[in-house]
């Protein structure tokens, strides 16, 4: 499968640098898997001025000899020259080469001057040249600290930054057999937009067998991956195990969090906080509220495949052992619909902009008291309000006029005197004939289904 579905733009991005007259400085950085390391290379493929350098977990002697081997290995020339990071990309500079560094906060780790003396030489020769720098990281808290921040020495250096998140849910389908829509979503549900995940998929195989044969058996290459990548990441990792299994179980506001993952309330905003910057947990509010006033946030693990692996490995471990083969079909097929549900109404959200024509200043979620709606749109001429159904039965116009009672509960602070508000209901199983023709009746009524979603998401 093509490891650059749907990254055209960055290819696109860092090609446009390498081209530039000036010189450039480029930070692409990400959650681990997201397929950093190869988008680079790919952008580098067909060139002879390019050094990729890969840095290890090493000693800072070790990487600097490492670094010297790849940049000989691209420009010969420079085989005697001192061996020094600021006399190479000195000369490099000079040779207006491209240079990415990736794995930079092992670099970092090690020596901790490095940043330092990368502003030193690009103040001073690199920023005159045509010489293109990348620096690449995973560990997100060490590239915003060393990198981003303003306090660090190569702040206001960078000239573009690359935010890598996940493949979009539509470009999922590529992954999947048959153009089968809602088995592209239940996929994004399960996998999310990681391509090295998303990469063990056999597309000519079910969802279920690719889950039984990738994530729930022992021998899958995904068994274990969030707890690597959570060891990998955080020190005593247990409590942090037992926060997500309770959001992955459907703990939301801290309280709930706390008592089921046996956590003291006062000290769970501490790990919570952690889990975030390491972009595994994400905040929500209700849409008409302000990010910083708000005090009604809830907590829901961002990535899906640690969702999912929560949800049915962590604890069920011995379990799965037993079932074998059956795994999937005991566990997993009955909780399926109950599990995709919320992040189908994600991708409903994320599509929402791209269905209705209207000016968008906010979409969301909302709540209050015991009132919910899945999607709510904030726009100039008022709301849009919608309810998203991933169930095996057509939605029924029982749906659409609860969906009008509880907005006529929604208060915002600018909504305009004289706004109206549209109905979206989104479907995996279709409508009732009874439905259909209300909304054919009104235009206030859109009705939607799962590859409506999923084309929004493509485009």
């Amino acid at each position: 499968m093509d490891e650059f579905v749907d990254r055209e733009r960055e290819l696109e991005q860092l090609t446009a640098c390498y081209e530039s007259d000036r010189a450039e400085f480029v930070v692409l950085y990400g959650r681990r898997r997201l397929g950093k390391s190869e988008l680079a290379r790919q952008t580098i493929a067909d060139r002879d001025d390019a050094v990729y350098y890969q840095a290890i977990e090493s000693t800072a002697q070790n990487q600097l000899e490492q670094f010297v081997e790849t940049v000989t290995a691209a420009f010969p020339e420079l085989r005697n020259v001192r061996r020094d990071w600021e006399v190479l990309l000195e000369e490099l500079g000079e040779r207006n080469a491209i240079v990415i560094v990736d794995e930079f906060p092992f670099l970092v780790e090690e020596d901790e001057s490095i940043p330092s003396r990368i502003q030193r030489v690009w103040d001073t020769k690199l920023k005159e040249t045509g010489m293109t720098l990348v620096l690449i990281g995973s560990s997100i808290s060490v590239m915003e600290e060393k990198v981003l921040s303003g306090g660090s020495p190569l702040y206001g250096r960078r000239t573009a930054t690359i935010d890598l998140g996940p493949l979009s849910a539509g470009t999922v389908r590529a992954f999947v057999p048959n153009d089968d829509d809602e088995a592209a979503v239940e996929t994004w549900a399960i996998y999310g937009g990681t391509p090295y995940y998303l990469q063990t998929i056999d597309p000519d195989r079910s969802v279920a067998e690719n889950v039984q044969e990738s994530i729930l058996s022992e021998r899958g290459l995904l068994y274990s991956e969030p707890e690597f990548l959570l060891r990998t990441e955080l020190r005593q990792p247990n409590t942090y195990f037992s926060i997500l299994r309770a959001m992955a179980h459907g703990r939301r506001t801290p309280n709930e969090i706390a008592g089921m993952a046996g956590v003291d309330s006062q000290s769970l905003s501490t790990y919570v906080q952690k889990l975030r910057r390491l972009r595994l947990v994400e905040r929500h509010i209700p849409v008409t509220e302000s990010p910083t006033a708000s005090k009604r946030g809830r907590y829901r693990i961002a990535a899906p495949l640690f969702r999912f692996w929560f949800r049915f490995v962590y604890g069920n471990q011995d379990q799965l052992r037993l079932l074998d083969e059956d795994a999937y079909d005991e566990l997993v097929a009955p909780e399926l619909a109950d599990y995709v549900s919320p992040l189908f109404e994600r991708l409903c959200q994320q599509a929402l902009p791209e269905l209705v024509e209207r000016r968008f200043r906010n979409v969301g979620q909302w709540w209050f008291k015991e009132h919910e709606l899945d999607v709510l749109g904030l726009t100039d001429a008022g709301l849009v309000a919608g309810e998203c159904k991933f169930t095996s039965t057509p939605v029924s116009e029982g749906v659409l006029s609860n969906l009008e009672r509880t907005a006529e509960h929604v208060r915002w602070s600018d909504e305009p005197a004289d706004g109206t508000t549209q109905y979206v209901l989104f479907s995996r199983s279709g409508y009732t004939a009874d439905l259909e023709r209300q909304a054919e009746r009104r235009e206030d009524v859109s009705l939607f289904d799962v590859s409506d979603v999923l084309d929004a998401g493509s485009s």
